[in-house]
């Protein structure tokens, strides 16, 4: 039941608003090609800061420079007990989105939804954010190259979600 629903949502709201076009006498189609149209201006603004974050992205991965990191930070997770599996998630979520979430999948395959580590991951998933994406997106969109202190913030706002996470779910589970 619930998949039919969800199958159907995005085809009722098209319908929706083609219904209240009608409604209102617009021209939909003109409307639709119009809204087209001053999109392509703004996706090609955005286009190069994509292709930036993403070329650093993939020289980071590619570069051996986060299994350094990991190493590094290895021996100070088994000091203080928290599950060192955790750790590529921690280091890759304010970076990409998309490897986090593969991560966090391989962490749900792996150990459970149910474990602590499961529920760690999920914590860290959900109380931070990809900062160098928004930070590359949004601002790069909009021609912001000052990011200083937002790039500063940002990290520290995905620090602190991650120590709350860990803290938070050692103290509960």
């Amino acid at each position: 039941m619930l998949n039919t629903i969800s199958n159907l949502i995005i085809p009722l709201m098209v319908l929706l608003i083609v219904i209240y076009g009608l409604y209102k006498n617009n021209n939909i189609y003109d409307s639709f090609t119009d809204g087209a149209k001053e999109s392509i201006p703004m996706i090609l603004s955005m286009f190069t800061s994509l292709l930036g974050m993403m070329l650093g992205i993939n020289i980071f991965l590619k570069s051996g420079f986060l299994n350094f990191l990991l190493n590094f930070i290895k021996p100070i997770f088994e000091l203080l007990k928290i599950p060192v599996e955790i750790l590529p998630m921690a280091l890759m979520r304010p970076i990409s989105g998309s490897s986090a979430l593969a991560i966090l999948n391989n962490i749900m395959s792996s150990f459970g939804p149910d474990s602590l580590i499961g529920i760690m991951a999920s914590c860290i998933q959900g109380s931070t954010d990809t900062t160098f994406y928004v930070l590359t997106l949004y601002f790069g969109s909009v021609g912001i190259k000052k990011i200083r202190y937002s790039l500063k913030v940002g990290l520290l706002a995905d620090f602190i979600g991650i120590v709350t996470s860990i803290i938070v779910v050692k103290i509960l589970f």
